[in-house]
């Protein structure tokens, strides 16, 4: 019975675990029962091999080198797009002076593909920590920016008027009708921001950069290092994996401070 009350309560995370097991252990089965042929063999590892290779970095030191890089250009370039995102995006919600001056710009830059920016980038920022975090924050900030700025457009109007009506002033409005119902918004915006951010490391490290785990992942890649190669794509996934996490810990804690009448627009 106890048993049978843990696997409910844990479900998802029982089924996502056990899927990924599942998969882990059909890859590292592959060349048991399927012979490879000699010029795919040396493109192929298994993630024994990959675990080998991770322990190795590890006690390198190579991992911990590499991973300080990106982790700072990450955490830097997210960090600035939340602080010019958000706030952004709510006042051009609320403005329609701003949103009539920015939309324009928001959409064309939001519209462009971000790797044409990026020699540019090198040119202005160099090829040190600050060219990576202007990319992650270019690709960050848009996502988290255009979220917002949909939900504060799509707050109901009779909310906002029936509090207007009791003498609310801009930023009273803003805290308790505005910011709270735009909130599913705003946590989507912020879940494809890290996305976007991880991708801006990635690329940024892939082009412009001598350390980082993008770098490491472009130099195995070059010298046919598969499993360094996955290595660091499984290090990208997992920082992914934990930062969503995060997020949805967060959202479930803010979901108390949104009012019940919100939930049912």
């Amino acid at each position: 019975m106890k048993l049978k009350t843990f696997c409910t309560e844990h479900e998802s995370f029982i089924l996502g675990t056990g899927f990924i097991v599942i998969l882990l252990a059909l890859w590292e089965s592959v060349p048991l029962w399927y012979t490879l042929p000699k010029g795919m063999a040396l493109f192929f590892t298994t993630p024994s091999k990959v675990a080998a290779a991770f322990q190795q970095l590890l006690i390198n030191g190579e991992i911990e080198k590499h991973f300080y890089v990106s982790a700072i250009a990450f955490l830097a370039g997210l960090g600035l797009s939340i602080v010019v995102g958000l706030p952004l995006g709510l006042l051009m919600g609320r403005s329609q002076t701003l949103e009539a001056l920015l939309d324009p710009y928001v959409t064309s830059f939001n519209a462009s593909p971000r790797i044409v920016w990026l020699p540019l980038m090198i040119l202005w920022f160099g090829i040190g920590i600050w060219s990576k975090i202007v990319i992650v924050f270019a690709g960050a900030v848009f996502p988290l920016l255009i979220n917002t700025y949909a939900g504060v457009k799509n707050v109901n109007r009779v909310l906002v008027n029936v509090v207007r009506s009791f003498g609310a002033n801009e930023w009273q409005l803003m805290k308790v009708v505005v910011l709270p119902n735009s909130l599913p918004y705003i946590i989507a915006g912020l879940r494809l921001a890290i996305g976007r951010a991880i991708l801006g490391v990635v690329v940024g490290e892939f082009f412009g950069s001598s350390q980082g785990l993008g770098y490491m992942i472009a130099s195995a890649a070059t010298n046919y290092k598969v499993d360094v190669v996955f290595v660091g794509v499984a290090i990208f996934m997992a920082l992914s994996v934990i930062l969503t996490l995060a997020v949805k810990q967060l959202e479930s804690r803010l979901a108390s401070w949104r009012p019940e009448t919100a939930k049912t627009f």
